[in-house]
């Protein structure tokens, strides 16, 4: 049996760690068990994990993503031990399991967003660390062009896809028509105070149903109070079956700031529901050709007047 050692620099409900879950799971009907190694872990994600089957095992260092951290490296190097294959995700994941990882073992690396470094750049570390990655999956153009800039040669280099699921599903016959959906992490990179501050500006906001947890909720919570939306904004929680909650929806709003590849935005037209989103990376080319609605991204006014449009039958999506 192949042993497989997934490292991950922050384990938390989000699409791209969700995605190498189910890919984890799927591979277990192959007689392929995946050991999960994380840098950090909030307490939806570790509950994520175990309901795919996977019982990780954490550092407990935060702010890893964009972090080289040579504690990591080291807590790693005996957990890599005997690996025939290792996985990276996420910056400070790949880089410190290629400083960990065991002479001829190969290392695939994973990226669905921008080298931003919200800290200190770390461009030496990402070069010193791709020249011992074999393969890489770039979810994303900025994505792409961040590793081929650090010196990834091309041939190593390719597109990153992720499985989306429930395709097949049928709306829930309680929720209200017409309705918007957010689906994602509270979290501002996601943009999902945006998308408050454009319900805040129509005259008559439609209900919205938000999908997802993370540290911006109370923010979000108490701006919604704020902005007088009781009884049109409802915090759901993270779902671990969206689709039924966006399937029959009127529009799926993904506002994000920061957006590489969007399972949300997929799903939504995989049912047939308009997806308005931002014209930003990987988003932009998910929805272009008139599949989806894009707008600048952080422009409330610009939201707004989608939302309006997609509503009152103005714009559509041509998903033929």
């Amino acid at each position: 049996m192949l042993r497989m050692v997934r490292v991950v620099a922050k384990l938390e409900p989000g699409g791209a760690q969700l995605s190498l879950l189910r890919v984890s799971r799927a591979l277990r009907s192959r007689g392929i068990e995946t050991r999960l190694l994380c840098g950090s872990a909030d307490t939806p994600g570790l509950a994520i994990a175990r309901d795919h089957g996977l019982t990780p095992e954490v550092y407990g260092e935060p702010g890893l993503q964009w972090r080289a951290d040579p504690g990591f490296a080291e807590w790693l190097r005996p957990r890599l031990a005997g690996a025939e294959l290792v996985h990276g995700h996420i910056f400070g994941g790949w880089w410190a399991a290629s400083r960990a990882i065991e002479p001829g073992v190969p290392l695939v690396g994973s990226e669905h967003n921008p080298y931003t470094w919200p800290g200190e750049p770390q461009t030496r570390q990402l070069q010193e660390g791709l020249e011992r990655v074999d393969r890489f999956f770039a979810h994303g153009p900025n994505a792409r062009a961040g590793v081929l800039a650090g010196g990834l040669p091309a041939d190593r280099l390719l597109s990153g896809t992720s499985p989306v699921l429930g395709l097949d599903a049928h709306p829930r016959p309680w929720l209200p028509t017409p309705r918007l959906m957010y689906t994602g992490r509270m979290h501002e990179e996601k943009g999902p105070d945006v998308l408050l501050e454009a319900l805040a500006l129509m005259r008559k906001p439609p209900v919205l149903f938000m999908l997802g947890s993370g540290c911006a909720e109370l923010a979000l919570r108490r701006r919604a109070a704020r902005e007088d939306l009781r009884g049109r904004v409802h915090f759901c929680g993270w779902r671990r079956d969206p689709a039924p909650w966006i399937a029959g929806a009127s529009a799926l709003v993904v506002p994000s700031r920061n957006e590489g590849w969007s399972q949300t935005a997929v799903l939504g037209m995989g049912l047939g529901v308009p997806v308005i989103g931002t014209a930003i990376d990987g988003l932009a080319q998910t929805l272009a050709d008139g599949r989806g609605i894009a707008v600048a991204a952080a422009d409330p006014e610009a939201l707004a007047a989608a939302i309006s449009a997609v509503l009152s039958g103005a714009r559509r999506t041509d998903l033929a």
